[in-house]
């Protein structure tokens, strides 16, 4: 009784891996294994319209990020260089690289939105690296090394005081810009990472059919919950906060279903029915608490919309 499909969005002509709404909730940006991404803008009546289709990779487009102010996209091809678009007119504006023979395989903005930070991983004889670059796609300073992990997702807090990566089965918390880094240590392999608005928190999504809930502190020993229910094994499938105050995680999962679970609870308060493959990953709209859109492998993207009155309050609330 909470959500029901408002539309469905039929731009790609593959699977839909990842999807992301800005941050003033007015446009969503969808990407696919058919090589593109496209930018959605959220109607006033909440109904979605296509503004721009991205065309340019070779490769699939395995996720965005929205710059803080909206106005620059970035996607990552899949074993490629990074590309920054201009939001406004769809074009791309620089294509980002890292040293010769590495390939980008996360990537996330800085506050300020004039610098962005990488992760690169290959070639497997090369070292790992991290690092920062301006939107020119000049290096400003990295992180190379045997202790540097193979990065699969990376997130920077609003605060600009923390950068978290993922990698393998340990969640990685380095302060900035130069103090200390610790790591919380799951029992399974982490497939994604989501932040919290506040910054203050972050889920993971794990092999285990698990994703759990971590404060951001060096004194974090446990997650402070573990929510279930959903199906997750073979792929990477993505979560995220939600709702007014992040009260709210909603996740993919493998059974084409989308779950959503109150925060302090470690059962779903609802399942929502429609997707007919893998739902890859969801997010919720910013700006419109009542707004949850879905990623799949069958080739849609679905908006999925509070009941108004009495419902939505419950949502919002």
């Amino acid at each position: 009784h909470i959500h029901a499909c408002l539309q469905i969005l039929c731009g790609h002509n593959n699977e839909v891996w990842f999807v992301r709404f800005s941050n003033d909730g007015n446009y969503l940006a969808s990407s696919s294994s058919d090589c593109t991404a496209i930018i959605w803008k959220v109607e006033e009546d909440d109904t979605l319209t296509k503004k721009h289709c991205l065309v340019g990779h070779k490769n699939p487009i395995s996720f965005v990020a929205w710059s803080p102010n909206d106005r620059m996209l970035l996607t990552c091809g899949n074993g490629e260089s990074v590309k920054l678009w201009n939001v406004a007119t769809g074009e791309c504006s620089l294509k980002f690289s890292s040293s010769v023979g590495h390939i980008i395989n996360s990537c996330a903005w800085f506050p300020n939105s004039e610098k962005i930070v990488c992760a690169s991983c290959e070639p497997e004889s090369s070292p790992k690296r991290i690092f920062t670059c301006d939107l020119e796609g000049q290096e400003l300073e990295s992180w190379v090394g045997d202790r540097i992990p193979k990065v699969s997702d990376i997130a920077v807090t609003p605060d600009s005081k923390h950068l978290i990566c993922v990698c393998s089965n340990e969640i990685w918390i380095r302060e900035l810009p130069k103090g200390r880094e610790w790591r919380i240590r799951e029992q399974q392999t982490i497939s994604s990472l989501s932040l919290s608005g506040d910054g203050q928190s972050l889920i993971v999504n794990l092999n285990s059919q698990e994703i759990h809930l971590w404060r951001i502190s060096e004194s974090s020993t446990a997650a402070d919950n573990k929510f279930k229910g959903h199906k997750q094994g073979k792929f990477v499938i993505r979560s995220c906060f939600g709702g007014s105050n992040s009260l709210f995680i909603a996740s993919g999962s493998e059974d084409s279903q989308v779950y959503i679970w109150k925060r302090h609870l470690e059962t779903p308060i609802k399942v929502l029915y429609g997707h007919s493959l893998t739902v890859n990953c969801v997010s919720w709209n910013p700006a419109k608490p009542h707004m949850l859109a879905s990623a799949s492998d069958d080739r849609t993207v679905r908006i999925w919309l509070a009941h108004k009155g009495s419902h939505r309050t419950r949502l919002t609330a």
